[in-house]
C-alpha cells in the first residue's frame, strides 16, 4: 500500500496517525472491515477502532461521509485502489461525453453507452448538465433533487463520487466532475449536452430570419427540434427536474410553432400544416397552436377544417379546464368566417 498522504499535499489529514491514514485509503478503495485487516495486517477490532477515530476527528457523521470524503479530496481514484495524488491528465480536444435530457437521459463516452445508476444519482448528473459551464453548490443540488426530502449535505459528495467512477477518463477522478470551492460542475470543453446544442440551433435560426434568409432559419430550427426524444427528462425525480420539463416542453411547442411560421412565410402550407396538426394533437389545450394551425389551414383554403379545429379545441378547453376559449382563438375563427362572408357577398354580386 502506498505511503499515506503528506501533510503538505493534505492538510485535511493532520489530526490523522500514519496508521489512519493507511486505514482511511483502503476504506476509500472500497473495502470492509476484514478487507482492510488483512491488506494491512490487521486485527479486525483494531480496525473498527481506527476507524471510529477517524470519524471523530475529521468531524464525520458515518463510513459513506468518509468513503465520500476520500473521494472529494482526490485521495483515491475511484476503482483503481489506494492514490494520494489524481495524476495529471491530458484531456483529448473536443468533447468525448455526450449527456442527453431532451428525453429519458442518456450518456454516452467516447461513444459507448454509459450507466449512470439509479434515478436519483442521474438526477444529479441532470442537474450538474443543465448548469454547464458553472459550479452549483451542495445546497443547490440538494433542494433541486431532494427537495423537501433534503437529507444531510454529505449525501452529494457520495452520489459525485459513484457518479465520477463511471465518467472518468484514464485514472483521472475528476476529469468530467470537477470541484471548486463554489460546489460541482462539469470540466470545461468535455461534456456536449443536447439542451446546449438546442439553443445554439434556436438562437441560429433566429439570426437567419432577422436577415431574412427564411429557409436557413427553417434548416436550423428542425434541428433543434430533432433534439427533442420524446418528454424532457423524462422519469428523474426532484423540483429542479420538474421545472425543467415543464420549460423544455413549452420551449419545444414555441420552436415548433416559430418554425410554422416560417414556413408559412415561405409559401410551404402543407408542410405547416402538416407539423401544426401532430403539435395540436399533442397539446389540444393550447390555444396559440390551434390558432396558427386555423390560420394555416384558412391560408390553404381548408375552411372547413379550421373551424373544425376551432370547434374540437373549444370542446377541450370547456370539458377538460372549464373555460371558454380565449381571445386569440375567437380572432381566428372571425377571421375565418369574416372571409367565408365577403366570399359568400361576392358571389351574390357576381350572380346579380
Amino acid at each position: 500500500m502506498p505511503t499515506p498522504a503528506t501533510d503538505r499535499e493534505h492538510p485535511h489529514l493532520t489530526p490523522l496517525t500514519g496508521r489512519e491514514r493507511e486505514v482511511l485509503h483502503a476504506l476509500g478503495h472500497g473495502l470492509d472491515d476484514a478487507g482492510i485487516a488483512a491488506t494491512l495486517g490487521l486485527p479486525a477490532p483494531l480496525v473498527t477502532a481506527q476507524l471510529e477515530g477517524i470519524l471523530r476527528k475529521l468531524g464525520l457523521r458515518d463510513r459513506t461521509a468518509a468513503l465520500a470524503h476520500t473521494a472529494d479530496r482526490a485521495l483515491v481514484v475511484p476503482g483503481l485502489g489506494p492514490h494520494r495524488t489524481a495524476p495529471d491528465l491530458a484531456l483529448p480536444p473536443g468533447p468525448r461525453l455526450r449527456i442527453s435530457l431532451l428525453g429519458p437521459l442518456r450518456v454516452r463516452l467516447a461513444g459507448r453507452p454509459v450507466d449512470v445508476g439509479p434515478v436519483r444519482q442521474q438526477a444529479v448528473l441532470a442537474a450538474l448538465a443543465l448548469r454547464s459551464g458553472r459550479s452549483v453548490s451542495r445546497r443547490e443540488l440538494l433542494d433541486g433533487v431532494w427537495g423537501l426530502e433534503s437529507p444531510d449535505a454529505d449525501v452529494v459528495p457520495v452520489y459525485v463520487y459513484r457518479l465520477r467512477k463511471p465518467l472518468r477518463f484514464g485514472t483521472c477522478p475528476d476529469s468530467v466532475i470537477r470541484r471548486d470551492r463554489y460546489g460541482y460542475g462539469l470540466a470545461h470543453g468535455v461534456a456536449e449536452v443536447d439542451v446546449a446544442r438546442m439553443e445554439d440551433e434556436a438562437t441560429a435560426a433566429a439570426t437567419a430570419a432577422r436577415a431574412g434568409d427564411l429557409r436557413t432559419a427553417v434548416r436550423h430550427s428542425s434541428r433543434s427540434l430533432e433534439l427533442f426524444r420524446g418528454e424532457p427528462l423524462a422519469g428523474l425525480p426532484g423540483p429542479l427536474a420538474e421545472t425543467e420539463r415543464m420549460r423544455l416542453a413549452e420551449r419545444r411547442v414555441a420552436l415548433a410553432r416559430r418554425r410554422a411560421e416560417w414556413l408559412l412565410r415561405l409559401g410551404r402550407v402543407a408542410d405547416a400544416v402538416a407539423a401544426l396538426t401532430t403539435l395540436a394533437s399533442e397539446e389540444p389545450l393550447h390555444e396559440p397552436v390551434a390558432a396558427l394551425l386555423m390560420r394555416a389551414l384558412h391560408h390553404g383554403g381548408r375552411r372547413a377544417e379550421a373551424l373544425a379545429v376551432f370547434d374540437r379545441t373549444a370542446r377541450h378547453l370547456t370539458g377538460d379546464l372549464g373555460v371558454p376559449p380565449g381571445e386569440l382563438l375567437l380572432r381566428a375563427r372571425w377571421s375565418v368566417l369574416r372571409d367565408d362572408a365577403t366570399a359568400r357577398d361576392t358571389d351574390r354580386a357576381g350572380a346579380a
